[in-house]
């Protein structure tokens, strides 16, 4: 089911609406100049991050290759910390409700969760 193209879909939205919560997490929580830094930076920085640790033969290429629970272990602290930057910019219903998302996704997908921690 994790190759489904709709859970696929799924995944590419959530990915972007995480870098949005971090975006927007790094705007309201900041003053000033530094406010633009952690509005683009913080996203560029998991964004790429992202990009660079995968897992040999899931979908796209793998730049440095790591193993399946280091890969999972990747994703929750990604999509944990963009939970994490909604509540803290004051925004918990939305910051449940993409918590929520996030586990809805996991369970369609977990056939990829089986495999990544070895069952």
């Amino acid at each position: 089911m994790s190759n489904h193209p709709l859970n696929l879909a799924l995944r590419f939205v959530l990915e972007i609406a995480a870098l949005v919560a971090m975006g927007y997490w790094g705007w309201v929580g900041h003053e000033g100049a530094s406010r633009y830094l952690w509005a683009i930076g913080l996203p560029l920085v998991a964004a790429a991050i992202w990009g660079t640790f995968r897992v040999p033969g899931d979908p796209g290429n793998a730049p440095v290759p790591v193993p399946k629970p280091a890969r999972l272990l990747l994703e929750a602290l990604f999509f944990g910390g963009a939970v994490w930057c909604l509540f803290a910019a004051g925004r918990p219903l939305l910051s449940a409700a993409f918590g929520a998302v996030v586990l809805f996704h996991y369970a369609l997908s977990y056939d990829r969760v089986l495999k990544f921690i070895g069952r």
